[in-house]
């Protein structure tokens, strides 16, 4: 499934993808996986400012089960328009404006696919019938950009693989 979320300076698409990293939920059908996003809202940037725009949206993945089982998916989320992890960039007509999206609220390590030195969120699950999880997505644009004035976006899509 595929939900194009639109809110402020970046958009969350949502795709589900099951795949073999989770051989019971595939293989004998004892699971089925939904996710949705909240949009990141990052407000206003400042170029002269010294100080970076630090922001938050989440990702919510729920699983119906038909047996007691343990398990876990994973969580990836794209380049979107820029076509690297880091930087990422928002754009506006010409102009792009860099960011980026993190696992973490240190803001150490990249969230992506798992290559080019990101890296993917894999969460672990232990349900009866039915588990739902929530897991922030930390953003930041880092300050010292000299950028025109306007409104930039850019589309991540994020993939759960169960």
């Amino acid at each position: 499934m595929r939900t194009a979320l639109s809110k402020f300076a970046i958009a969350l698409c949502v795709s589900a993808m099951p795949a073999p990293a989770f051989a019971a939920c595939n293989t004998l059908s004892l699971c089925s996986c939904t996710a949705s996003a909240s949009g990141i809202a990052l407000g206003s940037y400042d170029p002269f400012s010294p100080t970076p725009v630090t922001s938050s949206g989440t990702v919510t993945v729920e699983c119906t089960l038909s047996v007691a089982l343990a398990g876990s998916y994973d969580i990836a989320l794209s380049t979107g328009s820029s076509g690297s992890f880091a930087p990422r960039t928002m754009v506006n007509g010409g102009s792009a404006l860099n960011y980026n999206l993190y696992t973490s609220p240190a803001l150490t390590q990249v969230w992506g696919d798992g290559t080019a030195g990101s890296a993917q969120v894999t969460r672990s699950f232990t349900a009866l019938l039915f588990v739902s999880q929530t897991t922030n997505i930390y953003a930041e644009i880092p300050a010292g950009q000299n950028v025109a004035a306007g409104s930039y976006a850019d589309t991540i899509t994020v993939t759960v693989t169960y």
